[in-house]
């Protein structure tokens, strides 16, 4: 049997077929993923790349704005931005740091204090943008709506890992936690925040599912939540019209449609690489909440499609490592708090991006980790810090810092001695 040219090649010494080298890639992504430090490196590594692109973006979207309504100072908000980035890395140092015990006890007080802020501020909040979601505290304003996503989370995953036995009964799934986060949803469309009330939702949802109720469950809970959003958007007309104009914001461009509009008009500049960053049109006036709901926006035109992909791509970075860490934990409440932790920072994502690419309406969703609001940025950081402190106590995680350490410890001993 003979063989042309075509058909044999040989293979030099450092060269590996295609296919081969291939494998062997796989099996080097697959090795890397299974060591013991990897979801504790990529939720710290996603988390710092999401701050550090939140910053920058500040700095630019804010600096026209700063620069009008600070007399000046074109740094004023980022000032401000990194005065919470400040207070709050030493938060999720030591959320990373708390006990789970501690955790779980103090979950139930923060649920009942974050009820109480809610309540509140019906009452005694300010309205900003047709919401009463504000409330003052001395000299600063909070918004109470953001802690409560947090604390939400933590109570019913104790909740849930207190009854961890018995969750196979629909009365054990249902009470106390359903009407406890239906209590906060309904003081926060009192104060007439639809945005905050579909991520309370969303939580709500997702909790209900990494337990295990059944499906039609979740179908007459989306028919009486639909029922209720249609008709509390309804009776309000400016919420309506922002509902009804959000698929085609060009029909009302000079009212409802203004923002949406001028978002849409900054991705599509932006192009794939962007137009370069502080090079944004639109925050020069035209696109309101620049810093705030809107700042994918000016993201998309300053950094393009591949800025835009890797911020969702860092999200997903941070769900994916997250899930990890649930999936393999023998601890219900870290199981139950990491899953609805991962629903309300990615979910919430997912709806501020989709309402800047107008596909859904504009709700006042800010981005998390990025968009300008200490009030959004603190739960967010303690929120990621609890992350980060789940998966440095799994046992294999545990055991690989602690030979690191001595390791270290060993080295500084040899180094003094010699």
């Amino acid at each position: 049997m003979t063989t042309t040219a075509d058909e044999t090649r040989l293979v030099t010494p450092g060269e590996q077929p295609a296919g081969r080298g291939r494998f062997a890639a796989l099996a080097s992504v697959r090795e890397a993923l299974d060591k013991p430090l990897t979801s504790y490196y990529l939720l710290l590594g996603a988390s710092a790349l999401l701050l550090t692109i939140g910053l920058i973006m500040v700095l630019s979207a804010s600096s026209v704005y700063s620069f009008r309504v600070h007399d000046g100072d074109s740094y004023a908000v980022v000032r401000r931005q990194l005065m919470w980035l400040m207070i709050g890395l030493p938060a999720a140092f030591i959320a990373s740091r708390l006990p789970l015990t501690f955790v779980r006890r103090a979950s139930v007080w923060a649920y009942m204090a974050s009820l109480l802020l809610l309540f509140l501020t019906i009452f005694l909040g300010t309205e900003i943008n047709g919401n009463r979601n504000w409330l003052g505290v001395g000299g600063l304003a909070i918004q109470p709506s953001e802690v409560a996503k947090l604390a939400l989370v933590l109570w019913a995953a104790t909740v849930y890992a207190n009854k961890e036995r018995r969750l196979d009964s629909l009365h054990q799934l249902v009470v106390p936690v359903v009407p406890g986060m239906f209590l906060a949803t309904g003081l926060v469309v009192a104060g007439r925040d639809l945005g905050t009330a579909l991520v309370f939702g969303a939580i709500l949802m997702g909790m209900l599912w990494v337990v295990g109720a059944p499906m039609r469950f979740f179908v007459m809970t989306f028919a009486v939540v639909g029922t209720i959003a249609a008709g509390f958007a309804v009776t309000d007309g400016e919420r309506w019209s922002r509902l009804t104009t959000f698929m085609n914001p060009f029909e009302d461009y000079l009212d409802t449609g203004w923002q949406p509009a001028h978002g849409l008009y900054a991705l599509s500049s932006g192009g794939w690489l962007g137009q370069g960053i502080g090079a944004s049109q639109q925050k020069w006036g035209d696109l309101p909440e620049a810093h705030t709901d809107f700042i994918f926006a000016v993201l998309g035109e300053e950094l393009g499609l591949v800025g835009t992909l890797l911020v969702v791509g860092l999200f997903l970075t941070i769900a994916f490592a997250a899930l990890r860490v649930a999936h393999t934990t023998e601890n219900a409440f870290v199981r139950y708090a990491t899953f609805g932790i991962v629903v309300w920072l990615v979910g919430q994502m997912m709806i501020n991006v989709g309402m800047v690419l107008a596909l859904l309406p504009v709700i006042g969703i800010p981005l998390p980790l990025v968009s300008y609001g200490g009030s959004s940025l603190l739960p967010s950081l303690t929120a990621l810090g609890l992350l980060i402190g789940f998966a440095r106590r799994e046992p294999e995680a545990a055991r690989a810092l602690a030979a690191r350490r001595r390791s270290r410890s060993t080295g500084v001993s040899a180094g003094r001695v010699g």
